[in-house]
């Protein structure tokens, strides 16, 4: 699967640079998504438990425990997309927790 916008997790790790489980958590999740064969919905869940679908449009937050760390991503057509990223403060001001407001927010950014 092709990954778009990477560079925004690039931008996560160097402003981490010193925390390595973080660093290595991103990594694995490159490397999860890059070599993933996903069909459907499922699939991803058994990959990454952590991963957690927000929107029917196949928007998923993926929480990175290590650090708190959250990263919105799209996926579609063998392409996933990041999003959005940052910590589970920032999620929670952003966001609010709550589907109904990640729903607006997409429609903001007419995203959905």
């Amino acid at each position: 699967m092709k990954l778009l916008r990477i560079q925004k997790l690039n931008k996560l790790k160097n402003k981490n640079r010193g925390n390595i489980k973080l660093i290595k958590a991103i990594d694995k999740l490159i490397s999860e998504i890059e070599s993933a064969k996903w069909k459907k919905p499922t699939d991803i869940k058994e990959t990454r438990p952590d991963a957690d679908c927000v929107h029917s449009d196949g928007f998923y937050f993926f929480d990175l425990n290590v650090h708190r760390t959250m990263i919105l991503i799209v996926f579609e057509d063998n392409e996933a997309t990041v999003i959005w990223t940052g910590s589970h403060d920032e999620y929670d001001k952003t966001f609010k927790g709550n589907k109904t407001t990640i729903e607006k927010w997409l429609r903001i950014k007419k995203l959905i």
